[in-house]
């Protein structure tokens, strides 16, 4: 199974503080790395938070934002009422010390009605269940966290058929490569034994052949395909494996890549040196999709 790194979900619920909106998004990482925003009263609940995605992914930079709606509503506001007398009462005590240290002067301005209700504590909040509410906001942030994880599988799935055409088109070059190799050798033996007959010089036989077993063996590309076919069999395993794969993946572009460099290195005949690039383009291709794979 492939899941994609990139990804974005959303889920939104109520609660007892009001509704709360939970958003997540990812991006290519090496590792697992989790980003949260959310109101302070919050941060508590990140350990869990971190616990669930852990148990859900293994890589990918994970933004997490976390948004409550208040729905409390004026009506269960209310105001303290000891709280407000305690200010009025400092506020007299206030005018009367001025009044006593510093005659003549101007008196000092009243508090504003809106300079009260923001005073801490003078407007009483309905009391919370935190616990409650924790459970609350968890509840939302699971079923995010399954669309979250959803998600990703699409879009695996989605990189899987790019991958797997890939994949295809290199086994193509790998069986092109394979049937052109006789013509090749026989190509390679029939120039050389040309380029003797027009010395003119006597040469032994066993000295010509062995000659010509050194100029094949120096072009012989077998091992280089029979290594490429088993990384497209281990390519394709891993990818069924219901396991996370890109690094594995990244690790047999590589071993790709350096059997492709090899074929190149060793061609001689243009068919050969023309399959090598298009190896190469296939490669790279890979490449930039397994970037984006868990």
């Amino acid at each position: 199974m492939i899941r994609s790194m990139t990804a974005f979900a959303s889920a939104e619920g109520t609660s007892c503080r009001g509704r709360v909106l939970i958003e997540m998004r990812s991006v290519n990482h090496r590792f697992l790395e989790m980003g949260l925003r959310c109101p302070e009263d919050l941060r508590a609940l990140e350990p869990k938070l971190r616990e669930r995605l852990e148990k859900r992914l293994s890589r990918g930079k994970v933004d997490i934002s976390i948004r409550v709606r208040d729905g409390l509503g004026e009506a269960n506001l209310s105001l303290n009422k000891a709280t407000v007398r305690a200010l009025f009462t400092l506020e007299r005590e206030l005018l009367m010390l001025q009044r006593e240290t510093s005659a003549g002067a101007e008196p000092p301005r009243s508090a504003s009605t809106f300079e009260i209700l923001n005073f801490p504590g003078v407007i009483a909040e309905p009391e919370i269940d935190q616990g409650a509410f924790f459970e609350e906001v968890l509840a939302v942030f699971n079923r995010a966290l399954a669309d979250f994880v959803d998600t990703r599988q699409r879009e695996g799935e989605r990189l899987r058929t790019l991958l797997i055409e890939r994949l295809d088109a290199i086994q193509r070059i790998v069986t092109d490569v394979r049937a052109w190799l006789p013509d090749i050798r026989t190509a390679l033996r029939t120039k050389l034994e040309t380029r003797l007959a027009e010395i003119k010089t006597t040469v032994d036989s066993s000295r010509v052949e062995q000659e010509l077993v050194l100029s094949l063996q120096k072009i012989d590309v077998d091992e280089e395909l029979d290594r490429l076919e088993s990384h497209l069999v281990e390519a394709r395993s891993r990818m069924d494996s219901g396991e996370p794969v890109g690094r594995r993946l990244d690790f047999l572009l590589q071993e790709f890549n350096r059997e492709s460099n090899t074929l190149g290195s060793k061609s001689v005949d243009t068919r050969t040196s023309q399959s090598s690039v298009e190896l190469k383009v296939l490669i790279e291709q890979l490449r930039e999709q397994i970037q984006n794979i868990e």
